[in-house]
């Protein structure tokens, strides 16, 4: 077996390598600094495992429980911790300088919810043919859209030109 591989592997039973341990019962109940060998004799008349919970402390701490059921929960509780975790994702809004005043009320609805929801929001205007000579509009409209957007966002990337486009980013604000 190579070395990482028996890193991973847990210090239980006989991979406890230690001359002395505290030992604590299932119920965690202090049964005192005894050797491995004797926690081990422990735990097997009760037909459970003996696992290394620290081996900072001096001496080194360990458990008389089941395993199995031990690790079955930790993983349990990482599903959660993983189910609970919330990735931003960068949303989308798109729209031309010449908006009308509806359609634009209607993609900083988009834009509040997408924040809401605790996501990114990349602003972007689309230039066609000579509107690329109005971009100070196009700049106005989505500092207008910043402004709009003050209580729940900040702006992380303020209005810059990118090719045919004008782009901004706007993040939620971080709760104080």
């Amino acid at each position: 077996m190579s070395k990482k591989a028996q890193q991973d592997l847990p210090n239980i039973n006989e991979r406890i390598r230690f001359p002395q341990v505290r030992v604590v019962d299932s119920t965690g109940e202090q049964l005192g600094i005894m050797s491995p060998r004797d926690a081990m004799a422990i735990a097997d008349e009760k037909n459970l495992d003996l696992v290394l919970v620290s081996d900072k402390a001096d001496p080194p701490v360990c458990r008389i429980m089941d395993y199995g059921k031990y690790k079955f929960e930790q993983e349990k509780k990482a599903r959660e911790a993983r189910k609970k975790q919330h990735t931003a994702d960068v949303k989308e809004v798109k729209m031309r300088y010449k908006i009308e005043e509806h359609d634009y009320q209607v993609r900083v609805n988009h834009a509040e919810r997408f924040i809401k929801s605790g996501d990114k929001v990349k602003a972007t205007i689309t230039f066609r043919g000579r509107e690329i000579q109005h971009a100070h509009l196009a700049e106005e409209l989505l500092s207008r859209m910043a402004n709009d957007l003050k209580e729940i966002a900040e702006v992380q990337q303020f209005p810059k030109r990118e090719g045919r486009n004008m782009i901004m980013f706007l993040s939620p604000k971080k709760a104080p």
